[in-house]
C-alpha cells in the first residue's frame, strides 16, 4: 500500500512539474493589430530606430551583415539579450552598447520590440501606440 502511494505522489509530482515546464512564458509585449503597442515596446521600436540597428540586422531584422534577429529572438533569452546588447560580440562585429544610456535604459524594451517581431505578432514597418 506504502509503495502505491508513493508511486502516485511520484507520478503527480512529474505531472506538476511537466506542467510548470510547458506553460508558456508571458509575452513582453502588447500589441494589436499587428502595428498598435504598448508604450514601452513602443520605445523599444523608437531606441531600434534611433541606433540604426537595420544597418546591420536589416530593416525588417531579417539580417544582413549581422544575424537575423527574428531567429535570434526564438532562442536567446531575455539575460541573454540584455548580455549581447550590452557587452557586444566584438569578434562578430556587434559593438557593446553599454556606455549609451538611451540602449541602456531601453534595452528591455527594446527586446520586448524584437521578440513581438519574432514571434510575428508585431509587422514591420511604422508603430503607434495603443489608444488608451
Amino acid at each position: 500500500m506504502k509503495t502505491r502511494i508513493l508511486i502516485a505522489c511520484a507520478i503527480a509530482a512529474a505531472l506538476c512539474a511537466a506542467g510548470a515546464a510547458s506553460a508558456p512564458a508571458a509575452t513582453p509585449y502588447t500589441v494589436v493589430d499587428g502595428n498598435k503597442v504598448d508604450s514601452q515596446t513602443l520605445q523599444g521600436w523608437r531606441t531600434w530606430r534611433a541606433l540604426a540597428c537595420e544597418r546591420c540586422h536589416g530593416a525588417a531584422q531579417e539580417g544582413l551583415v549581422g544575424p537575423s534577429l527574428l531567429t535570434s529572438l526564438k532562442v536567446l533569452t531575455p539575460d541573454e539579450f540584455k548580455n549581447t546588447v550590452l557587452h557586444g560580440r566584438v569578434a562578430r562585429g556587434m559593438p557593446n552598447f553599454d556606455g549609451s544610456k538611451l540602449v541602456v535604459d531601453n534595452v528591455d524594451n527594446l527586446y520586448a520590440y524584437l521578440r513581438g517581431r519574432s514571434d510575428g505578432a508585431i509587422k514591420a514597418g511604422r508603430l503607434e501606440e495603443i489608444a488608451k
